[in-house]
């Protein structure tokens, strides 16, 4: 009586609608769980690149100590063969002058990015179109 009773009870004799009712909750929690997975590693991944980004900003900020450093030890090498302020200015000059190059090579990039639409992608839809449009044209008169 027993083996009955579990087979009644069991999915085999479940109805139709209990099943689908059954699935819908189970597809919706599995879902859920997923989406609560996805959040999870997304907040993960959040925190560690806010961490390497922080970690990258103060090693900017180091190296531009450095360089400033660098520059210091120039115009003091200079100094020696030269007065000081001479050594001064040429070390100003060049940095002035390597500052000046970045920001022309920069302005050049920046003018190639604009404007900023998918120039490319749009003409290859437009072409698309009137593909399918002189295909539909040549449909009809046939």
């Amino acid at each position: 009586m027993t083996d009955i009773r579990m087979r009644q009870d069991g999915p085999a004799d479940a109805s139709a609608g209990a099943l689908v009712s059954q699935i819908s909750e189970q597809v919706s929690t599995l879902v859920r769980q997923e989406l609560e997975l996805a959040r999870t590693e997304m907040v993960e991944k959040g925190k560690r690149a806010g961490t390497g980004a922080g970690m990258l900003g103060g090693a900017g900020v180091l190296a531009l100590y450095g360089v400033s450093a660098l520059l210091l030890t120039i115009g003091a090498a200079l100094a020696l063969a030269l007065p000081d302020w001479l050594a001064a200015l040429i070390v100003a000059v060049l940095v002035l002058a390597a500052a000046g190059v970045a920001a022309l090579l920069g302005r050049k990039q920046v003018q190639q990015a604009t404007p900023p639409a998918p120039t490319e992608a749009v003409d290859s839809t437009k072409r698309d179109v009137g593909t399918v449009k002189a295909a539909a044209r040549e449909g009809r008169r046939r």
